[in-house]
């Protein structure tokens, strides 16, 4: 496992959110890519890297599919329910 070089970044409220979700269902990130191709979502690894990291911003339909994927709700991915 490789660790984070960059500190968190201020440009999401989901990136944490989305990989305490994917590590808590033993998921990699690579598994979460292809699961977000088949959504419709084209990310690659840089990306879903920068968004867990909080340094890229994450579009509506992003959200929509990692909730859906990650089996939670939007409002837990921002951080408004428990």
């Amino acid at each position: 496992m490789r660790l984070r070089k960059q500190a968190l970044g201020t440009r999401n409220l989901v990136g944490a959110r989305v990989e305490q979700a994917r590590k808590s269902q033993g998921m990699k990130q690579k598994e979460l890519l292809a699961q977000l191709q088949v959504n419709g979502v084209d990310m690659n690894a840089s990306g879903l890297s920068k968004l867990e990291g909080q340094i890229r911003y994450v579009t509506d339909y992003e959200l929509a599919a990692l909730a859906k994927i990650l089996n939670v709700s939007v409002e837990w991915l921002l951080g408004l329910e428990k």
